[in-house]
């Protein structure tokens, strides 16, 4: 696929949300970002408050997944979150395993892991990506029931597709920095080149 480098020739830029705005994104959900035969799907934990508040994946400004994208070699430029939709051109899309909004990924339970992994199993059926990036080591292990995953390529697929684990880029995750995040995404695209 080629590398994203022209700009959103309209880009509409959302309002800054309220904390009125992000109470009330509690339990939303952000439409997911997919096509068939995607070359990656990259499926997010579950949408944060500001997420779920502008409609928008990764919108939070302190989420690295951006910058992440394209330093590893996805994009040709960091793209805005309300410029995902060019991502679909590429080839890549975005969706989460818990589609409901909460402040943390702390909030979700076990069952709902589990339960978003099934659902996220039948997406995947329905759209043929070659990859999925499931972008959180602890969300992937307990929804896939693989307590010594590891961050990587997993040795199973899903309906069809091969599985790789990348860790959270959420703002708060300090157990990764950029570079580290950077390196991981590069690693996931060498592997699907």
């Amino acid at each position: 696929m080629a590398k994203l480098k022209r700009p959103n020739p309209q880009p509409h830029v959302p309002p800054r949300p309220t904390a009125e705005d992000l109470r009330a994104a509690a339990g939303r959900r952000v439409p997911d970002l997919i096509g068939p035969g995607l070359s990656v799907l990259f499926c997010g934990i579950n949408p944060g408050l500001y997420s779920a508040a502008t409609g928008l994946h990764f919108a939070r400004p302190g989420n690295r997944f951006w910058r992440a994208l394209h330093a590893g070699g996805f994009t040709g430029r960091i793209l805005a979150p309300w410029e995902a939709p060019l991502l679909l051109e590429s080839g890549y899309g975005i969706t989460a395993i818990v589609r409901r909004a909460t402040a943390t990924a702390a909030e979700l339970r076990d069952e709902e892991f589990i339960a978003g992994r099934r659902a996220l199993v039948r997406r995947v059926r329905r759209y043929q990506p070659q990859w999925v990036a499931v972008l959180g080591l602890g969300a992937y292990r307990i929804g896939f029931g693989r307590p010594r995953a590891v961050v990587g390529p997993q040795p199973e697929g899903m309906g069809g597709s091969r599985l790789w684990v990348l860790p959270n880029p959420s703002g708060l995750n300090a157990n990764y920095q950029l570079p580290e995040l950077a390196a991981m995404f590069r690693a996931l695209r060498r592997d699907i080149a």
